[in-house]
């Protein structure tokens, strides 16, 4: 099939941008906007979606690339994933490694070059990467409108499956990192590789000079309607020693949180114990502890 007819404009800028979605929102007209165009455009060709005017943010060079300072990690929400995947800027790679590993993991090749990080926050799909790190890390979107900037931390932003905070004749701008978390892992489950994962977990863990946890980040995507944080199950873990038994309580008390059962549930356990392992494993490096006092049981 081939898309129903719609106008289409692209602004040199942010701030054309914005008054194109706003002068079509006040004259009651669908507007949507085109980022990399891997999940509007297949949309489009079904016509699930039927705008009245397509907002194409191709020629806003502004509004793409990585930078690295005391505020954290910017990413532009115009980067293609590939851009992120393929970076050498020894910030990012040093504060979240787990930025660049996740970019690695949407979706095939032509995906990565053409998707976009911002375009993935805003489609809002409940199992997508971008997603589950931007939740995990407490990311911060800066959002574009007819009545200025805001910025909105990610909890509140993803509302729900493809709902999003963002209102009429907003445009993301960017998406802020704050916290290094540089033993920070993702794992996931697809039922092919670069597909949509049905279930994915992540973990960022912190280990003290005695090898116990002393900080814990836990999240799980797929089996609910967003991602999200799971803090009982991460105060099971402060102060317990990394390993296969602290884990398996961690995520089945995740698990039953999420209210995931059956298959899923099992499956939402097993990431969730693998994503604590593996960022057990990383923080073991980084941490000046006595690595004899841990136990890193692979699961």
């Amino acid at each position: 099939m081939k898309p129903a007819p719609f106008d289409y404009v692209r602004p040199a800028s942010a701030a054309e941008a914005v008054w194109a979605l706003a002068a079509a929102h006040e004259a009651g007209r669908d507007a949507r906007v085109l980022a990399g165009g891997q999940s509007l455009v297949p949309l489009l060709n079904r016509r699930a979606l039927r705008p009245d005017l397509i907002v194409d943010l191709g020629k806003v060079p502004a509004l793409t690339g990585i930078q690295t300072g005391p505020r954290g990690v910017r990413i532009g929400a115009l980067t293609p994933h590939a851009t992120v995947e393929r970076s050498t800027d020894p910030g990012l790679n040093r504060r979240l490694p787990v930025l660049p590993e996740a970019a690695a993991l949407v979706g095939q090749l032509p995906v990565r070059v053409r998707g976009t990080v911002g375009g993935s926050l805003a489609h809002a799909d409940p199992g997508a990467e971008w997603c589950l790190l931007a939740v995990l890390l407490g990311a911060e979107l800066t959002l574009l409108g007819p009545g200025g900037t805001r910025v909105v931390g990610a909890d509140a932003f993803l509302r729900g499956r493809h709902r999003t905070a963002l209102r009429p004749g907003e445009i993301l701008v960017e998406v802020r990192f704050p916290r290094a978390e540089p033993a920070a892992a993702l794992v996931e489950y697809a039922v092919q590789p670069g597909r949509i994962p049905e279930v994915a977990a992540a973990a960022a863990l912190v280990l003290d000079a005695d090898g116990r946890i002393g900080s814990a980040r836990l999240a799980l995507a797929g089996p609910l309607e967003r991602p999200m944080r799971i803090p009982a199950a991460e105060a099971l873990l402060i102060g317990a020693r990394p390993g296969q038994e602290s884990f398996a309580v961690a995520a089945a008390k995740a698990v039953r949180i999420t209210g995931a059962t059956g298959d899923l549930g099992t499956l939402a356990a097993v990431l969730a114990r693998r994503a604590l392992a593996e960022s057990a494993a990383r923080a073991a490096v980084l941490a000046p502890l006595r690595r004899d006092r841990l136990e890193l049981v692979p699961v």
